[in-house]
């Protein structure tokens, strides 16, 4: 913690988020931007001077790894990585892509419509993979039945991060839980299943995925990408897909494809441990366990699984597995960097009552229905501007919770709408790694999967700014 409290918050104390915002925005930096605000605001406790705020920010990012919760989640973030790393060096991915293939329920555009939207439901282990596998899945039997890639790439996109994050045993669940547990508030694995409900954008944007579908809605760009593809062409003429799959070789020989079930167990043991371990560390009571105890105990009984399964197909040595561990851990280290950098700011920010003064600036100035709606519409600028959910959620959670907290609105309220607007911006934004990968999925041109996306983002961000502004009129 800082070694200086101030008592009496003044405008000081919004430096360091909104040096934050500005750098990130400018930069496209989230980590440096971050540290950047973690330098401001230690500065700004030890009387303006820059080397004393330099040191203090390098203590002060070293004494979050003083909270055990804080820390286990920052390994568990480390720990994702190589599970992941795990299953797709085992096969499994490809077995499960092989596995959903081969079932013959899918002979028309409709219903391969249906498995690309429902693999994202189903696969919530990490947004990256639900867009591989449900990308690489669908992506065949869209071109054999006539429905257009950009089709494709807008409904894996709208059920990767908007599904993603309303887990709380992956990455994002436990990412977001860490970030509320920083703001002081009690039991935060409580308070993020709560605003579950409330997380307006990610639940309107994967039902309206889902009407899209059923009524064969497609507007604008989307409506002419579709009488494009019906009419024989894929692509527009001169789009450049992100990835070349016109020599993609099918397996023929079943015997040689891994089992799906190499993907499956993992997945299943980890999602089983968690009320388990919720269950043990709340001594019988689940709502009372410890979120970062059992995301922790999880990713473990999930790796040791793959492990396991792995070695058994006698395809893998203990060795190349370690190497794989390693790869995996390396790939999460940008993600883990950003959670300890956010909760550092979080500290700063909390010992220079930065949350108080911002709400009691507001208190007088903005009635409190609109403040669920303004944290929704400053997270989604953020998001679209930096390209990052996640670089939005450290800046934008640590001030929106205390603002609740002081002005006694629903903290699960405010929550849910600085979540939901950082999943609106992100899917919006064209210089997002999720929106990125959507288009690699999909063998789409990039600029065509944003304009195509860009009509129903913001018809869902609509319907939940507008939910967001009812709920605050009945509370």
């Amino acid at each position: 913690m800082a070694a200086n409290m101030l008592t009496d918050p003044t405008w000081y104390s919004v430096l360091p988020p909104v040096l934050a915002i500005v750098l990130a925005i400018w930069s496209k930096q989230v980590i440096l931007s971050l540290f950047a605000g973690i330098w401001a605001g230690y500065t700004v406790l030890n009387q303006f001077n820059p080397l004393t705020g330099l040191a203090k920010s390098l203590d002060g990012t070293i004494n979050v790894f003083t909270d055990a919760g804080d820390t286990r989640v920052l390994v568990f973030t480390l720990l994702i990585g190589p599970l992941i790393a795990t299953i797709e060096h085992s096969g499994g991915v490809r077995g499960f892509v092989h596995h959903l293939e081969t079932r013959h329920w899918v002979h028309n555009g409709f219903r391969a419509q249906i498995l690309a939207w429902m693999t994202g439901l189903i696969i919530f282990v990490e947004s990256s993979i639900t867009l591989l596998v449900a990308g690489s899945v669908s992506r065949p039997l869209f071109d054999r039945y006539k429905v257009s890639r950009e089709k494709l790439a807008y409904l894996i996109d709208a059920t990767s991060a908007p599904v993603c994050v309303m887990i709380p045993l992956n990455a994002w669940g436990a990412f977001i839980i860490s970030l509320v547990a920083s703001t002081g508030v009690e039991n935060p694995l409580q308070v993020f299943i709560a605003a579950i409900p409330l997380n307006l954008y990610a639940i309107t944007a994967i039902l309206l995925a889902g009407v899209v579908i059923w009524k064969n809605i497609n507007i604008g760009p989307m409506k002419k990408a579709e009488e494009r593809t019906q009419g024989g062409d894929v692509l527009w003429p001169g789009a450049v897909p992100l990835v070349d799959v016109s020599a993609e070789q099918q397996i023929d020989n079943e015997q040689a494809v891994p089992s799906a079930l190499l993907m499956v167990l993992p997945i299943l043991a980890m999602v089983l441990m968690m009320p388990l371990s919720l269950y043990i560390t709340g001594d019988g009571d689940i709502i009372k366990g410890s979120g970062s105890v059992s995301v922790l105990w999880s990713v473990c009984l999930g790796i040791v699984v793959a492990w396991v399964a792995t070695l058994l197909t006698g395809n893998s040595s203990v060795a190349e597995l370690m190497q794989v561990f390693m790869k995996g851990a390396g790939d999460m280290l940008p993600i883990a960097i950003i959670l300890l950098l956010a909760l550092a700011l979080g500290d700063v920010a909390q010992s220079l009552g930065t949350g108080m003064y911002v709400a009691n600036a507001v208190s007088g100035n903005i009635p409190p229905v609109l403040l669920a709606p303004l944290v929704f519409i400053l997270s989604a600028f953020i998001a679209f501007s930096v390209g990052s959910s996640w670089g939005t959620f450290a800046i934008m959670i640590p001030i929106a919770i205390p603002i609740a907290v002081t002005l006694g609105i629903p903290v699960p309220l405010m929550l849910g709408a600085a979540i939901s607007g950082a999943i609106f911006g992100d899917h919006a934004s064209p210089i997002s790694d999720t929106t990125v990968l959507a288009s690699m999925a999909s063998a789409s041109d990039h600029i065509e999967h944003v304009r195509t996306q860009l009509p129903y983002a913001l018809i869902a961000a609509a319907i939940a700014a507008t939910g967001f502004l009812l709920i605050g009129l009945v509370q």
